[in-house]
């Protein structure tokens, strides 16, 4: 079966995917990075570290779920976001691998980003996105930004419309989360405590100023309510609303400059119900024919499978070209 092959080694996963030619995805492999308990991170050394020795591991998990593998090409996510000046050290692991991998294999190898894996993920698992020209909505840990996507033959334009100010979606859930005793990255176990809680029991205001939005005045907030002795589990769900109520009001300001009608949410934080099930709500109060275009909750959180298939479109693209010119 020929395949190509994606890699992207991001702040806290090590991810391989593969897709045949027709774009099906055949295996799909992630390891989380481990966290020291009570941490709210970890270091880019400590980081790049743990994607080397899993390299083997998430290497014969592909191998294992996929037989007869012949890889055609290979793509690594090389950087955070597709600009010049973007650079992280954990994506060098993704990039130098998986240019060493193809070098062994002689097989083309293409490089990407992160920013545009997660985008080309979300986009493979939703339906009724048609249009070359959209805006995106990415929020992890390390990135809350409104974003001007337009498609390429192979890849895509990307221009900040806005972002944050301070912290990031994720960074105030985590923070919040290892302050109310939780384990690092706390999402998961922060949206399984905030379905206990009591809307509006405890308000954590936000922050948009036009296309700015902010967080660490809700993480202040948030850890006032926590000396305060509130219920944890008001406090997690009041977290949730916090974002909501954010998401709101800065689509809400986009609304008004922009022609939007779609809207793809990219990102891990973008996975939570809480998140999902209010906000398209609220923002039917704007515009009734607004739509929000979710990624599978798996396609949302750091992956390779939007890597692997941006590497297709490069291996196609490639082979078009090449046959143009009589090769």
């Amino acid at each position: 079966m020929k395949v190509v092959l994606g890699f992207d080694t991001s702040c806290y996963t090590t991810s391989m995917a593969a897709v045949d030619l027709k774009g099906n995805l055949i295996s799909n492999g992630e390891i989380l990075l481990k966290v020291d308990e009570g941490q709210r991170g970890i270091s880019q050394s400590k980081a790049l570290f743990q994607h080397l020795h899993n390299l083997p591991d998430i290497t014969s998990l592909i191998s294992y779920n996929t037989q007869n593998l012949d890889i055609v090409a290979i793509c690594s996510s090389a950087k955070p976001r597709p600009v010049m000046e973007s650079y992280m050290p954990v994506f060098m692991v993704s990039y130098l691998v998986g240019k060493a991998m193809a070098n062994l294999l002689k097989v083309p190898f293409y490089g990407t980003t992160h920013q545009e894996g997660h985008i080309m993920a979300a986009l493979s698992s939703v339906e009724g996105l048609n249009e070359d020209n959209f805006i995106a909505i990415h929020l992890s840990g390390g990135t809350s930004e409104m974003l001007d996507v337009n498609k390429k033959e192979a890849g895509f334009d990307i221009s900040i419309i806005g972002k944050t100010q301070d912290l990031h979606a994720g960074q105030f859930v985590d923070r919040v989360g290892v302050a109310l005793g939780l384990s690092f990255p706390a999402g998961p176990k922060l949206e399984e405590l905030a379905l206990k809680g009591q809307r509006g029991k405890v308000i954590i205001p936000s922050f948009v100023r036009k296309d700015e939005i902010g967080f660490s005045g809700a993480e202040t907030h948030a850890r006032r309510l926590i000396e305060a002795g509130e219920n944890p589990a008001d406090i997690a769900l009041a977290v949730f609303m916090c974002l909501v109520k954010t998401l709101e009001k800065w689509i809400a300001n986009a609304i008004k400059e922009r022609k939007i009608k779609n809207i793809l949410m990219v990102g891990g934080v973008s996975s939570n119900s809480i998140i999902r099930q209010h906000l398209e709500i609220r923002l039917k109060k704007y515009d009734k024919s607004i739509r929000l275009l979710y990624a599978q909750p798996n396609l949302s959180r750091d992956n390779a499978v939007g890597v692997a298939l941006l590497g297709l479109q490069k291996y196609y693209t490639d082979y078009h070209k090449n046959n143009m010119i009589g090769f």
